[in-house]
């Protein structure tokens, strides 16, 4: 199968199969899906700037205009050995993925073919056609875990020549991870606003981030933690009104929800450790003020409760991507729900 699991991605990148001419790069995570279609485009040591070189194209318009991509791909560079063509906003169009197969089955002698798409479902269209193909690959992109972001914030601080205090990266941690470029321009921002000296604290962070990150969020996600449905609504109320984006509320209950999957599963490998002893050796640490919310969560919740909270945020972050317009009440009703379950968790125990 010519495809990478998400832990893969990175390091393939890094060194691309120099048999690979067709890549396709999917998910939810745009952020993630631009930045690594990047860095597969600078592998390919075509001067990205050149039209003749490289040709961006519209997947719907590829789409509408069905036979478009073949073309370009089997059309003659004039000036250099090689041509790449880089298709962006693909999705479940059909026609283009015929294309893709057309171009599977005869591959093109002098063109590499970049595809960024958003999320595709597994065993149809675009995405099965590539899995399938030789020549091709398929790099998943999905919502940074907390290594991610904190490889993300490393980055930046080692671009500016800057540290952060463990309070300060504490917080922000919280704040990303929903979108990767989004993620990077956060730290940038921070690491600007910082300029001048060599270490961010937690006041730069709470004064640069608060009402745009998942910070402001953070009453509505422990609300829904611990099943206070009302409070949950007048805080996430707050939140939006004051002009907080409702998907940063979903990003950052996914991430608080993956913690408690890693540490539930801890709890369930034995060794005699109760919820607060491994809510106590977590890594990162959770902040001494959460920490009884989090034990109680954590003793409530199965891991299927999780996996299944999991997915309801999962689904519903998708489709704020897709209807933008609806994102509040998609938000509300998504961690509402997950609110009600941990409600009726704690009325079993």
């Amino acid at each position: 199968m010519a495809q990478k699991k998400a832990s893969e991605v990175d390091s393939w990148l890094a060194r691309p199969d120099s048999g690979t001419w067709l890549v396709l790069i999917y998910g939810p995570d745009r952020g993630l899906v631009a930045e690594r279609a990047r860095a597969f485009a600078a592998r390919t040591g075509l001067p990205l700037d050149d039209p003749f070189s490289v040709v961006k194209l519209d997947a719907g318009d590829a789409d509408r205009d069905q036979g478009r991509l073949l073309d370009e791909a089997r059309t003659v560079p004039m000036f250099s050995d090689r041509r790449l063509l880089w298709l962006r906003n693909a999705g479940a169009q059909k026609n283009l993925a015929d294309d893709v197969k057309a171009l599977l089955a005869e591959p093109p002698r002098d063109a590499i073919v970049l595809i960024e798409a958003g999320d595709l479902k597994k065993g149809v269209g675009l995405r099965a056609t590539v899995e399938a193909g030789a020549g091709a690959m398929a790099l998943p992109c999905y919502a940074d875990d907390a290594r991610d972001i904190e490889t993300v914030i490393d980055d930046e601080l080692g671009k500016a020549g800057m540290t952060m205090t463990l309070e300060a990266r504490q917080t922000l941690r919280r704040n990303l991870g929903g979108d990767r470029l989004a993620s990077r321009g956060e730290v940038e921002k921070l690491a600007l606003y910082a300029h001048g000296r060599s270490e961010i604290t937690l006041e730069d962070v709470r004064v640069l981030t608060g009402d745009v990150s998942g910070q402001s969020f953070d009453d509505a996600v422990d609300a829904v933690l611990a099943g206070r449905l009302e409070d949950f609504d007048t805080a996430f109320t707050r939140q939006c009104q004051a002009g907080g984006q409702p998907f940063l509320a979903l990003a950052a209950a996914m991430r608080q929800f993956q913690a408690l999957h890693a540490m539930r599963g801890a709890v369930e490998a034995g060794g005699g450790r109760n919820a607060a002893a491994v809510v106590a050796a977590h890594k990162p640490p959770v902040f001494f003020t959460r920490r009884r919310l989090i034990e109680t969560a954590l003793e409530r919740w199965s891991s299927e409760g999780l996996n299944r909270a999991l997915a309801r945020l999962q689904a519903a972050i998708l489709q704020t991507r897709r209807r933008s317009d609806l994102a509040e009440p998609i938000a509300r009703q998504a961690l509402l729900g997950i609110a009600v379950e941990s409600a009726r968790l704690a009325q079993r125990r």
